[in-house]
């Protein structure tokens, strides 16, 4: 397994890299993407440090890689795509954008514009509009299923959309703090409750191995 969204002390998660990279591992993933929360205020900072746990971590690692990136939460969607692209230039494997959840008050727009700035993966979009989830079908964005509370509860929602306009589908933990990292068993479950069958499940893990490897997972 393979998880693409986590947070470190870096924004708000409660566990140093180092830590939160030991818990996945024991639940049997091979490697997870930091993904912290980042604005224009601190993206190239978090980036920075990011980059130097993984060129650390990654040497000794073998059986298990990071990727690093961000996800960018509460950012005017008009500044979107320009961040997005210097955080791509300054090393980021991957980029998430924090969605239109339903349980936190996003600015109006913003799925859209994650979609146009083509990021990796659009976090919990919420109620993703009929217009926002052809266009991500389009232009290969994934929407994500989450195993996190509260922005968990549109996952029936987003997964219709995404089979409907045919979207590619991810699911991630949103780890912020112990106990936040779900085992294979209970993501399949979640992927169940969410109205998909076997095949839609297997092609959702898939989904995460092929970005992770794709972003430079393993390479090393």
């Amino acid at each position: 397994m393979f998880d693409l969204h986590t947070h470190t002390t870096f924004s708000d998660g409660v566990l140093i890299p180092a830590e939160s990279c030991r818990r996945a591992k024991v639940l049997g993933y091979r490697g997870v993407a930091i993904t912290d929360h980042a604005d224009e205020s601190n993206f190239l900072f978090i980036l920075e440090k990011q980059l130097k746990f993984k060129e650390d971590f990654n040497k000794t690692s073998k059986d298990f890689k990071v990727i690093i990136g961000l996800e960018f939460t509460h950012v005017l969607p008009e500044h979107i795509v320009r961040i997005t692209d210097i955080a791509r230039k300054n090393g980021a494997d991957i980029i998430l954008v924090h969605g239109e959840t339903i349980v936190e008050p996003v600015e109006s727009g913003t799925n859209r514009a994650a979609i146009e700035a083509k990021v990796d993966i659009l976090a919990h979009p919420g109620l993703i509009s009929d217009e926002d989830a052809m266009l991500a079908a389009k232009n290969g964005v994934y929407l994500e299923i989450t195993t996190r509370k509260g922005h968990s509860l549109t996952n029936a929602y987003v997964a219709m959309m995404a089979k409907r306009y045919g979207c590619g589908l991810v699911i991630d933990n949103d780890f912020h703090a112990p106990g936040d990292y779900v085992n294979r068993d209970m993501a399949e479950k979640i992927l169940k409750g969410a109205g998909l069958n076997y095949e839609e499940i297997k092609n959702v893990f898939k989904n995460n191995e092929k970005i992770f490897l794709e972003k430079g997972g393993f390479n090393e």
